[in-house]
């Protein structure tokens, strides 16, 4: 398997998790003229060109000779994109890897898609970003079929590296759904785990009342996302649990103090344990939906 730097690589789809991994791959020193883009929206197809890299409308041509595919295009048109590809490749002699964002659909449906013509199965991963990957400071969960090589796992970990700073491999497919129940869910069809959608929501009615209690909703916005950005940084660089953390800035009868008692008194645990739980079953039922398209 070649090396990220050697490897050719394809996305099908160029939308924004797709532009936000070719930014990174680029700012890595990765050779604009390995990436091919296939994009059928003129606007989304400038923007790609506009990094310097290869673009196309036609899928198979982005993807003839690629060592590795990333489809990044909307659950419903998957299995089209997926099948056109697979009767493509049956002229390949080795194929690619394949990695999917598109979400919820299973491995063993993706697998059965690509299947050549003559009965060959691409490798395949599955991969839930979430949107901080935008911004480079992404999160992924991912699940590969049995055949996946630690080599093939490791170009993989270098193109999602690109934009996350974490990459957690799951040995059950349904893990997954508990990762995107953890930290994702849907927002129409772009991929996005539902922590960061509630962040915003917090950090939106955070803003609301310091506003309503004098501050400017600049000042507040700016205050409630530094203390977003910090926390997160305490949680990622600290040995400590975030039980751990919790306490360490809580002092009894302080301001802390009394906002958690707040939210303990309106059943935060509760509330928090039924959105995962309710995310989770969500997103396994929309997976079985799709797969079976």
């Amino acid at each position: 398997m070649p090396s990220l730097q050697e490897s050719k690589l394809a996305f099908i789809g160029g939308g924004n998790m797709a532009s936000a991994i070719i930014g990174g791959l680029v700012n890595k020193g990765v050779q604009k003229h390995n990436i091919w883009v296939s994009e059928p929206w003129d606007v989304n197809r400038e923007k790609m060109a506009a990094l310097g890299v290869q673009t196309t409308t036609a899928n198979v041509e982005a993807a003839k000779d690629a060592d590795l595919v990333i489809i990044a295009v909307k659950p419903q048109v998957t299995k089209g994109v997926c099948e056109e590809l697979g009767a493509a490749w049956s002229q390949r002699t080795t194929l690619p890897v394949v990695v999917s964002i598109a979400a919820g659909i299973t491995l063993d449906s993706l697998v059965q898609w690509l299947r050549t013509s003559d009965g060959r199965n691409a490798h395949v991963v599955r991969v839930m970003p979430n949107t901080p990957a935008l911004v480079g400071e992404g999160a992924s969960g991912l699940y590969a079929s049995k055949d996946v090589t630690s080599e093939e796992k490791e170009l993989v970990n270098a193109v999602l590296g690109s934009v996350s700073k974490a990459t957690e491999w799951v040995d059950k497919e349904e893990l997954l759904d508990v990762v995107t129940g953890l930290s994702g869910t849907f927002n129409s069809w772009i991929r996005m785990w539902i922590w960061p959608r509630l962040l915003f929501a917090m950090v939106e009615h955070l803003v609301a009342s310091a506003t309503a209690l004098g501050l400017s909703e600049e000042q507040a916005t700016r205050l409630a996302a530094q203390t977003c950005l910090g926390a997160g940084k305490m949680l990622v660089e600290s040995s400590d649990s975030p039980s751990q953390l919790r306490k360490n800035v809580t002092s009894p009868n302080g301001t802390t103090h009394a906002a958690l008692q707040t939210f303990e008194s309106l059943g935060f645990k509760d509330t928090v344990d039924k959105a995962v739980n309710s995310a989770t079953s969500r997103a396994a039922e929309l997976g079985n939906t799709l797969g079976k398209q």
